[in-house]
């Protein structure tokens, strides 16, 4: 169980260390609204891991292919959606340092804890190449090892949700500290214009070049 534990571990901080557009999003929301709201988003990003890491076991050999078959269009998905995400950061954020909405209004309402969960959730399983990692790496070890018991299933799953969250609890805890340093109106302009195009070209990179 020892092992399945460090392979889930391993495998959790495989999957979230990269930081591509889904982590810069991330930070860039996390800057801007309460700690809770950021980590309530950071879950999101680790649920939909764990979700896939358990989609691996369950049964990743038979949907592996079904799942690459639909890699391409969901991947286009998730980039467009990333980049409506990125330019209605920017476009709010223009409009609210030239007064254009009351202060403390960042792109109308700020999303509450709930609402941020659900976006990071459902833009992050919209990268079907997740599942295909996992797959690899449960395969990998069934054909090394002699037996796959339940609980070492379960343990690898936990594991793998558990070291995507601290990750990504991490990035939201950054993102929420390089908030309170640029508080001021230039400041919240120029983090989220530079999150705005981090974003952006994080997401074209995804739409043209894949994963």
């Amino acid at each position: 169980m020892s092992g399945a534990l460090v392979a889930g571990l391993v495998a959790g901080f495989g999957i979230a260390v990269p930081v591509g557009a889904v982590g810069a999003y991330l930070v860039a929301l996390s800057s801007r609204v309460p700690w809770r709201t950021g980590a309530c988003a950071a879950l999101g990003v680790a649920t939909a891991d764990g979700l896939y890491a358990l989609i691996a076991v369950a049964g990743g050999a038979a949907l592996a292919p079904a799942v690459q078959a639909a890699e391409t269009p969901l991947r286009r998905a998730s980039a467009l959606v990333l980049l409506a995400l990125a330019a209605r950061t920017g476009v709010t954020a223009v409009a609210r340092y030239r007064g254009r909405q009351p202060s403390g209004r960042a792109g109308g309402t700020p999303p509450g804890p709930l609402r941020a969960y659900v976006t990071l959730l459902g833009v992050t399983l919209l990268n079907p190449a997740t599942v295909v990692y996992f797959t690899a790496l449960v395969l990998g070890a069934r054909a090394t090892a002699a037996t796959a018991t339940r609980p070492d299933e379960t343990v690898f799953v936990l594991a793998a949700f558990v070291a995507s969250a601290g990750w990504q609890l991490l990035l939201a805890g950054g993102g929420t500290v390089l908030g309170r340093f640029l508080a001021g109106p230039r400041g919240r302009l120029g983090t989220a214009l530079l999150s705005t195009a981090l974003v952006a070209a994080l997401a074209v990179r995804l739409l043209v070049t894949g994963p």
